[in-house]
């Protein structure tokens, strides 16, 4: 147990900023980031990337938090002002957008510690006690009051979530070493091999990018790198590796557990198009991971106002239905199969297609005689009548994206330099079920 209050910890709530870093260009997702940042990218069938940390804030009980943005904004912006406008200045709550002005150099953010040193001013002008610091495009669940009531009890400087993962994965991550005390004994950034965790060589411990920074020594340890030319002023690079040797400091991890399990929390960084589907792809289970039903720790979003999800034709031959998928508002089936895919709002599919394994972003139209595996339909797509997709990977990446699992990743832009006259005839072809009318 812990040996400070409820009410001390009801305190210190209270007196944390949450600092989101959504600024990241994405380009490991390809087109998925043509025209937006990585936290406003879409997930799930009706979420953004950054609903994920947000909800984790407001159900934390941390109602300060700033946005630091910087790379094609705009989405990410408006999908704010719409979903996320209800917290108010006046009881001393808020959800803060802060773009990059350049307000202390004329540069851009060089990195996720420069990112927080070029806002200094504004984050001082809030005072906080803590300062939390997260990243705004990763997909979990997480109760911060845990981490922050860890990161008071043990005095901590500076406190880092960890989580372990497979060992094969984690040169993607910094990996690190924590002793029984929970201080943190040593920290490589993405290292080529990896150091396994000593109770199983098949993992590793790796950092979430999530960090708890005591106010003071934030603002101290970020002046000083800021003057250090040989530092990438990256938290990850540069700031923890600095301070975990230092007698005069206390690093700390908090290791991200399922609390009735004891097991890896569920966390996913959806930063490749790989991780992205198969994080799309696990909500299709049974019994996912990740709970999106759990209105104990409800996931928020804007929600775009769309009538029910509509399933049309019942012939032999021609029916509409879905098995094993999530499907959103606005969408019309008419007369084809869905299997376990992730259809987001407002996608219409026309008749006898047959949809497997794939996810269908916004507002994408399926033709008729279509036949989608293992495939992921950017936004806005027309997808001509009789298009085979995921069957043939030569095939496939003569005309899309072909990711090192074999997803095929299918972009409006891809579609458009691959199609000729006869083509473009096909994607003004009249639909099974106009939107806004009935059937026919």
């Amino acid at each position: 147990m812990t040996n400070i209050s409820a009410i001390k910890l009801q305190e210190s709530e209270k007196k944390t900023l949450a600092v989101i870093l959504a600024g990241g260009s994405g380009s490991r997702l390809k087109s998925l980031t043509n025209w937006h940042s990585k936290p406003a990218v879409p997930f799930g069938g009706k979420y953004r990337s950054i609903d994920f940390p947000l909800s984790n804030c407001i159900n934390s009980n941390i109602r300060k938090v700033c946005i630091l943005t910087q790379y094609k904004s705009h989405s990410l912006n408006t999908h704010i002002n719409w979903g996320w406008s209800f917290l108010r200045h006046e009881i001393d709550e808020y959800i803060e957008l802060v773009p990059a002005q350049q307000r202390i150099k004329n540069e851009w953010y060089q990195g996720t510690a420069d990112a927080i040193y070029q806002n200094l001013d504004i984050i001082e002008q809030h005072q906080p006690e803590y300062v939390l610091v997260l990243a705004g495009d990763h997909v979990y669940k997480m109760d911060y009051r845990l981490m922050l009531e860890q990161h008071i009890d043990t005095a901590s400087d500076i406190t880092v979530g960890c989580i372990e993962v497979p060992l094969a994965d984690a040169s993607s991550f910094g990996v690190l070493d924590i002793n029984a005390e929970n201080r943190i004994t040593a920290f490589v950034e993405k290292p080529d091999r990896p150091k396994p965790a000593p109770h199983n060589p098949a993992l590793a411990m790796a950092s979430m990018g999530i960090y708890i920074f005591n106010a003071t020594f934030l603002s101290d340890i970020l002046k000083n790198d800021a003057g250090q030319i040989s530092s990438s002023h990256d938290f990850g690079a540069d700031i923890i590796p600095s301070l975990i040797n230092s007698s005069d400091h206390r690093v700390s991890g908090y290791n991200f557990v399922n609390t009735q399990t004891g097991e890896a929390a569920y966390w996913r960084d959806v930063g490749t198009v790989d991780a992205y589907y198969n994080a799309n792809i696990e909500l299709c289970s049974v019994t996912p991971r990740l709970n999106l039903y759990d209105q104990d720790w409800p996931i928020l979003t804007y929600q775009e106002q769309l009538p029910p999800a509509k399933f049309v034709f019942n012939d032999d031959k021609r029916r509409g239905y879905a098995v094993d998928s999530l499907i959103s508002a606005g969408c019309i089936i008419s007369g084809s199969k869905i299997d376990k895919s992730v259809i987001f709002s407002h996608v219409s599919v026309n008749s006898y297609s047959d949809i497997s394994q794939s996810i269908i972003l916004n507002n994408a139209r399926i033709g008729r005689n279509c036949r989608i595996r293992r495939t992921i339909i950017d936004r806005d797509c027309n997808i001509p009548a009789n298009t085979v997709i995921g069957y043939d990977r030569k095939a496939d990446q003569q005309r899309f994206f072909v990711s090192p699992e074999g997803i095929t990743l299918v972009s409006k832009e891809m579609l458009e330099a691959n199609s000729d006259a006869t083509t473009q005839q096909t994607y003004r072809c009249s639909p099974d079920v106009a939107y806004a009318s009935t059937s026919v």
